[in-house]
C-alpha cells in the first residue's frame, strides 16, 4: 500500500485498515505455527503497512489539533 492512498483516506478509514492489518498479521503468526505459511515476506510488508497508517493517523491527529487551537 502506498503512502499516497493512505494520506487520501479519512480517520475513520484508517482506523479499520489498521483494524484489518492487524488482523491479518495475526492469522499469518497462527499459519507460520502450524507450518501453513506460503509467503513469509508477507510479514514485513504488513509490519510496514501498519507503521504507514499509524503514521499517516497520527499526522491527521495532529493536524486535527492544531486547526482547533488556531
Amino acid at each position: 500500500m502506498e503512502y499516497k492512498e493512505i494520506r487520501e483516506m479519512t480517520q475513520a478509514e484508517l482506523n479499520s485498515l489498521l483494524h484489518d492489518l492487524k488482523e491479518e498479521l495475526f492469522s499469518l503468526r497462527f499459519e507460520k505455527t502450524r507450518g501453513n505459511l506460503n509467503n513469509p515476506a508477507r510479514f514485513k510488508q504488513l509490519r510496514k503497512d501498519i507503521a504507514r497508517v499509524k503514521t499517516v493517523f497520527r499526522e491527521k491527529e495532529k493536524e486535527s489539533v492544531d486547526q482547533e487551537k488556531g
